[in-house]
C-alpha cells in the first residue's frame, strides 16, 4: 500500500503561484509514476501533469503547459507541483496519483482557490 498526503493547497489571487507537494508512504518506490490530476464539482477529474520515475519524462495538460512544473525532491518520495500564473479557472480539488507496482493511489485532495 501506498499513502498520499497533500498539504500544500490554498487562496491565491490570479497571476500568483502556489506550489502544491505529494508526500508518499508506505511501499514506495523510486520507479513510482507520479501524477496531479484536478476537479471542479460537476466535471470529470483530469490530468494536470506526470513525472516518470526516472525523472527524464514530465508531461502536462495543455491548458497548463508554460505555467505549471511538476518535479521531485531529493527524497524521491515527494512530488510538487509549482503553479505559476494561477488563473480563475485553474480553481479545483487537486489530487496526486501514484502508480506503483501496476497498482494506482489517490491522494485527499487539496483544494486550490484562485481569486480574480
Amino acid at each position: 500500500q501506498v499513502q498520499l498526503v497533500e498539504p500544500g493547497g490554498g487562496l491565491v489571487q490570479a497571476g500568483g503561484s502556489l506550489r502544491l507537494s505529494c508526500v508518499a508512504s508506505g511501499r514506495t518506490s523510486s520507479r513510482d509514476v507520479m501524477g496531479w490530476y484536478r476537479q471542479v464539482p460537476g466535471k470529470e477529474r483530469e490530468f494536470v501533469a506526470a513525472i516518470s520515475w526516472t525523472d527524464t519524462v514530465t508531461s502536462y495538460a495543455d491548458s497548463v503547459k508554460g505555467r505549471f512544473t511538476i518535479f521531485r525532491g531529493v527524497a524521491k518520495n515527494t512530488v510538487y507541483l509549482q503553479m505559476n500564473n494561477l488563473k480563475p479557472e485553474d480553481m479545483a480539488v487537486y489530487y496526486c496519483k501514484a502508480i506503483n507496482d501496476g497498482n494506482e493511489y489517490w491522494g485527499q485532495g487539496t483544494q486550490v482557490t484562485v481569486s480574480s
